[in-house]
């Protein structure tokens, strides 16, 4: 069995899309309706759909219950390109918690994408 694709909901489709396609790499395939639900690519074959919060669902979202209950995590190449991602991110203004530190056997930071979507970056040896 295999992940076919995570869905987040998010107040702002079109401003999580866009974050996340430029800081992240995505490649956005599409977008339906007005900015009603994208869908993002990563290099290794992920699907990411970024949609608004659907009634069938409960519809709420990290923004509206103002509290978060995952995240997600990206596992970078070397420490160099954490410090490099966290550095962008830092002069776009983004929202962020400390700089780059050892955690866990690795060295990483967390920030907050458009969505209240937390997001893990890091670096692991042998990864």
């Amino acid at each position: 069995m295999r992940l076919n694709h995570l869905d987040l909901h998010v107040a702002d489709v079109a401003a999580t899309r866009d974050f996340l396609v430029h800081h992240f790499g995505f490649r956005h395939i599409e977008t339906r309706g007005r900015d009603g639900l994208a869908i993002l690519h990563d290099s290794a074959g992920l699907e990411l759909v970024i949609s608004h919060p659907s009634s069938k669902f409960g519809g709420a979202d990290a923004g509206s219950v103002g509290a978060n209950t995952y995240h997600i995590g990206f596992i970078l190449p070397d420490k160099v390109d954490v410090d490099r991602l966290y550095e962008r991110l830092r002069a776009a203004e983004a929202e962020l918690w400390d700089a780059p530190l050892a955690i866990r056997g690795g060295w990483m930071f967390y920030c907050m994408a458009p969505g209240r979507i937390l997001i893990e970056v890091g670096w692991r040896p042998g990864h």
